[in-house]
C-alpha cells in the first residue's frame, strides 16, 4: 500500500489514505472528497486535476509527457511540483506522496 496524504490549498486539512499500487490519483482523489473534477476524464484536454506533488514519493514519479507539461501552463498556481492526477498512476516503488490541492483551477475544455 502506499500512503497518500492529501493536503487542502491553504494547508489546514490533511487527509491521509492508503491505495494500492496501480490506483489512479485523479480517481483515489475524487473517492476521497478532494477537489478535483478531472473534466476531460485523462485527455488532457484541462487541468481541472492540477495537483502540486512533495514528499519522498515526488522524485520517484516519471517526469510529466511534454502533453502534460503543455497542459500544466493554463493550471492556476502552477509551480515546479505541479502534475495532473490523470496522469499519476501509482506504482510499486512509491512509499508515500503529499498531494496538495491547488489555490483554484482552470478548465481548458470550456473556453
Amino acid at each position: 500500500m502506499i500512503r497518500i496524504r492529501f493536503l487542502s490549498a491553504d494547508g489546514t486539512r490533511e487527509l491521509i489514505v492508503d491505495a494500492p499500487p496501480g490506483t489512479r490519483l485523479l480517481e483515489l482523489a475524487q473517492a476521497q472528497g478532494q477537489p478535483l473534477e478531472g473534466t476531460c476524464e485523462g485527455a488532457m484536454a484541462c487541468s481541472t486535476c492540477h495537483v502540486l506533488i512533495s514528499g519522498e514519493g515526488a522524485a520517484r514519479l516519471p517526469p510529466p509527457s511534454d502533453e502534460e507539461e503543455d497542459m500544466l501552463d493554463f493550471a492556476v498556481g502552477a509551480a515546479r511540483a505541479s502534475r495532473l492526477a490523470c496522469q499519476i498512476r501509482l506504482t510499486d516503488d512509491l512509499i508515500e506522496l503529499d498531494v496538495r490541492m491547488p489555490p483554484g483551477a482552470v478548465d481548458m475544455s470550456r473556453r
